[in-house]
């Protein structure tokens, strides 16, 4: 198996989440797809990202709908590489998205947890 194709998020429009993935984080719309009464394979994506993308899946039903934004039960679940920390955390503050603490340094990388628009907590990281 040669990598991870995609990771899904459970989302509770996809027009919104399409919106916060690629101007507030700043990924590429890869796909929408129709698939049929209303369902859509969307996939979202780093810039330059060649291997592993988000699948931003629509909540049907209320157990599907009651995940969203607790996909990982309050834990950060996902984690976004970047090699400029400093550039991508200034362009994201500046596109609303909420960092629940300032850049730290750690042996791992500099990292600071923001939250996408449902609150699921993502790694923003620049490994050391």
């Amino acid at each position: 198996m040669p990598h991870l194709g995609l990771v899904t998020l459970v989302v509770r429009d996809y027009d919104e989440a399409i919106e916060f993935y690629t101007r507030a984080v700043g990924f590429e719309l890869r796909e929408d797809t129709p698939l049929g009464d209303g369902k859509r394979w969307v996939v979202v994506a780093p810039p330059g990202a060649r291997e592993t993308g988000v699948l931003l899946a629509r909540a049907v039903g209320a157990a599907q709908e009651a995940r969203v934004g607790d996909q990982t039960g309050g834990r950060v679940g996902l984690f976004l590489h970047t090699d400029d920390f400093a550039r991508d955390h200034a362009r994201m503050l500046a596109n609303g998205v909420r960092f629940d603490e300032q850049p730290r340094r750690e042996p791992y990388g500099t990292v600071a947890v923001f939250r996408d628009l449902h609150g699921n907590a993502w790694d923003l990281i620049q490994p050391a």
